[in-house]
Parts: structure tokens; C-alpha cells; sequence
């Protein structure tokens, strides 16, 4: 069989090497090609696992193991996966140079964060944003003083055509042929970038990693200190489950005791509703993880450099955009996939302040509206002016979904939601100046015309145009 391998990844490696993908990324590609010839799945089935049960709290931490996460900080680090360009709202360059709050983007928030703390940023770009965003942090220019670089390179590897498993060619556009090996590929990232060695050798021994579209994700003391005081390798902070988290992955225990990371796309098709079942799986992972870099460097050198991480095979078309498009496999693994590769991990329950994604303009009008506010330490979070939870917003996606389109119909800027439960718009509406929306709002136009709203203020209704 590995002879077999060796021919029909042949094509691959050899991509791989016209690209100059470091050894270490060509070898595991090849270690996942092989489960994909194999006929392996990924999936992970539900009588294998069990929800995990007592998870520590963030918010009963002593004020004592914050004052040894706060002594902890000169050996910190903050790590952001900077790789996504945001094309599913029509972005072009790195989703996190997007204006996110008044004048500010995410980079610009993420860098301020930093500086406030006097502690490293690191970013893990994709080849796709790295110019942009070192360009982009210029502006500050106290960030480039740490002896540290700024950023390493993720990895990319060829899409696979699920066809005859074969590399995919798409002429259109050869960028296409690539795609990044999820987050997960953080880890060998870290070694083949030398980042790993920069770090431990200038005396960092903590990264806090997160999501740069994640505003909630910052520095927190009390679970710096649970990481040095436990000595656990790696914490997974997890918040808890609504209906409005059904498709993200979490942490369960599999029949031999080891913790595993459940995601969708590693779920069979028949067991979606075990899968998202919030009563039976109530946590999930906000994709914010703390690593103690010694034990990574101790367990990456055990393993010889390959974490050996859960495959996930992700379905998709060469061209996203193009439904008809040549099918390809994806082969990807998850950052928070490692719990399973340390003894000792855990997860850790956050509140849900420490998760403020942004993935959609559903998001993206919540956050920039006057519901969030962004504080003297430049923290997204909500108005403490609001009495209500975080606002809900659903946006009619043919005239809001791409950002040229959402700011197009929001001239004026934002309607007030600081007191608005829910907002559900349908159909184009354009909004002008000195609209307000209370309670709960559904905005319906029916015709094509686009229709123009202001000077109003709108409270508990459903409103048909």
C-alpha cells in the first residue's frame, strides 16, 4: 500500500516542492492523503463519545492565580490566525483590515491590545494576507521593537479531486488549486517558521491563540495564572451553547478517555441532530486556546514534528463561488483538534463576552452599531448602557450579505440597536439618518423597489412595506 501512496501522491509532492512548502508540510499532507486513499473519513461517531462533564470555571479563579497569570505576562505571548480574507462578504484583502468600530479595524484593535499589555503580537497569516497586514502595522510602529517578527507563513496544500483523488487543475484561476490546512496546521507552522525556537529561546513560555475576527478573545490574568499554577499544556476556552451555535465543533470524551474535538465536518451526515443537541452537548469551542510552548516543543519533538491531528475531509468546489465547479476534498485539521495530543489538557468555560466573532454582516452591523461599545482598553463589548443580551440580527443576504452592499443601503451609518432584542430585515431597504429600533423589529419590503427609512424609531413590530 505505501507503495501505491507514494505513486498517486507523487503529483502532489511535487506541486508542494514547485512551491517550496517546507519538508515538514509536505510529509504530513502526505500523512493525510494516505487516510484519504484509504478510504477514511474523519468522522467520529456518537456512541464513541460522551459530553465532558465538570469543566473549570474562568470566573471562580482566586485573585491569587490572577496575580500568577499577571506575573506571567513577560513570558506571554499573543498569537492571532490572521490567514482568512473574508471573501464570503466580498473582501479582498485580510478580513481584518475591515473597519470594525468608528474608525478602527480588527488589526488596528488587535495591535492596540498588545501595546496596552507591552507584550508581542504575533500573527499567523496566509500567503493571501501577509503583505497586507505587515503593511497595514507600520502604523505602529513600537510593535516592531519586541525582537520578535511580526508573523510566520501557514502552509497551503493542493485541493484534491474527489473524483479520482487526484490534484485539481482550475485555469481560471491556479490560486484556486490551493487551499490552507485549517488552523490546526499551526502547530508545524510554528516549527517550520522557526517561530517556535525565536520564542523559547527569548523566554516566552505562554500563547494565548485566537481568531483575529474575535474582539472578545483578549489577554485574561485568571487564565493565564490557571495555565502556570495547573501546568497544564494547553486549555481550550469553551462558552456556553445556544441555537445560534448548532455548526460549531466542541469537546467530548471518546470511550478510551481521551479528550477529542467534535467538529461538523467530522460528524457522519446520519448523526447531525446528536451533534447539535445544546441540551446533551452544551458547551462549545470558541476557538481560543492557551499553549504552554515548552510542552509543545517537548511533544512536536516526541512526534516528530506531526501532531498527528483528526483529519477533516471538507467537501467543496475548486471555485467556492461556482456550485458547479469541479468537487474537491479539503483536508484540513482544527487547532483545538491538539487537546487530544497532550495529557493534562482541559477546556476551561468562559463567559460569553470572550466571544464576539465576526464571520457575516449579520455580525458586522450588530457590533459597529451602538449595542457594542469599545472601551479605554480596547475591548469590544456590550453597551453598559444596554439592559438587554447581545441583539440578534438577520439580514436579507441578496442585498446585505456582500460589504459594498451592506454599506450601501447604511449612508448614515448604523441604526441604533441599544435597546433592540432582535432586528430581521427582508427585502432592499435603505436606511438615513436618526432610525431607531427597540424590542423586537422585522422589516419586510416585498416590492423591488428599494425602499428608503428615516427619522424614525420603530419598537416591537413587524413592519410590511
Amino acid at each position: 500500500m505505501s507503495t501505491s501512496i507514494d505513486n498517486k501522491f507523487a503529483p502532489f509532492e511535487e506541486r508542494m516542492r514547485n512551491e517550496n512548502m517546507p519538508e515538514l508540510a509536505i510529509q504530513s499532507f502526505r500523512y493525510y492523503y494516505a487516510q484519504l486513499v484509504e478510504g477514511q473519513t474523519g468522522f467520529i461517531r456518537a456512541a464513541d463519545i460522551e459530553a465532558v462533564e465538570n469543566i473549570p470555571d474562568a470566573e471562580s479563579i482566586s485573585e491569587k492565580t490572577a496575580n500568577i497569570g499577571q506575573a506571567a505576562l513577560s513570558s506571554a505571548v499573543i498569537l492571532k490566525l490572521n490567514g482568512g480574507l473574508g471573501t464570503s462578504m466580498g473582501l479582498e484583502k485580510a478580513k481584518s483590515l475591515l473597519q470594525i468600530k468608528g474608525e478602527y479595524s480588527f488589526l488596528d484593535i488587535i495591535a492596540q491590545q498588545a501595546l496596552a499589555l507591552d507584550i508581542p503580537l504575533v500573527l499567523m497569516n496566509s500567503f493571501a494576507t501577509e503583505e497586507d497586514s505587515l503593511a497595514f502595522l507600520k502604523k505602529y510602529p513600537k510593535l516592531w521593537e519586541s525582537g520578535i517578527a511580526l508573523s510566520f507563513l501557514q502552509h497551503k496544500v493542493p485541493k484534491v479531486k474527489q473524483s479520482d483523488l487526484n490534484p485539481v487543475t482550475w485555469t481560471e484561476n491556479p490560486d484556486l488549486e490551493w487551499a490552507p490546512p485549517g488552523h490546526g496546521n499551526i502547530y508545524s507552522a510554528l516549527v517550520t517558521s522557526g517561530m517556535l525556537d525565536k520564542l523559547l529561546e527569548s523566554g516566552f513560555k505562554y500563547a494565548f491563540i485566537s481568531n483575529s475576527d474575535n474582539l472578545g478573545a483578549v489577554i485574561d490574568t485568571k487564565i493565564l495564572g490557571h495555565l502556570v499554577e495547573t501546568q497544564a499544556p494547553f486549555l481550550m476556552e469553551v462558552a456556553e451553547r445556544t441555537e445560534m451555535d448548532v455548526k460549531g465543533g466542541f469537546p467530548v470524551r471518546h470511550r478510551d478517555g481521551k479528550l477529542l474535538l467534535w467538529e461538523i465536518a467530522q460528524c457522519p451526515p446520519e448523526e447531525k441532530d446528536i451533534h447539535q443537541d445544546i441540551e446533551r452537548f452544551d458547551y462549545f469551542n470558541t476557538n481560543s486556546i492557551w499553549i504552554n510552548l515548552v510542552a509543545l516543543k517537548e511533544e512536536m519533538q516526541k512526534k516528530d514534528n506531526n501532531l498527528e491531528l483528526p483529519m477533516i475531509r471538507n467537501e467543496k468546489t475548486v471555485d467556492p463561488k461556482k456550485s458547479d465547479s469541479t468537487p474537491v476534498y479539503s483536508l484540513e485539521t482544527a487547532q483545538g483538534a491538539a487537546i487530544s495530543a497532550f495529557e493534562g489538557a482541559q477546556p476551561v468555560r468562559i463567559l460569553r463576552n470572550r466571544f464576539n466573532p465576526v464571520k457575516t454582516t449579520n455580525e458586522l452591523l450588530a457590533i459597529r452599531s451602538d449595542a457594542y461599545t469599545l472601551t479605554s482598553d480596547y475591548r469590544i463589548i456590550l453597551n453598559p448602557e444596554r439592559t438587554l443580551p447581545r441583539p440578534i440580527v438577520t439580514l436579507d443576504s441578496r442585498y446585505y450579505k456582500l460589504i459594498k452592499n451592506l454599506e450601501s443601503r447604511l449612508p448614515e451609518g448604523v441604526p441604533s440597536l441599544l435597546n433592540c432584542r432582535s432586528l430581521s430585515i427582508e427585502g432592499d431597504i435603505k436606511f438615513g439618518k436618526n432610525v431607531i429600533f427597540e424590542g423586537d423589529v422585522q422589516l419586510v419590503n416585498s416590492s423591488k423597489d428599494q425602499v428608503v427609512i428615516e427619522d424614525i424609531v420603530i419598537a416591537d413590530r413587524e413592519w410590511r412595506i
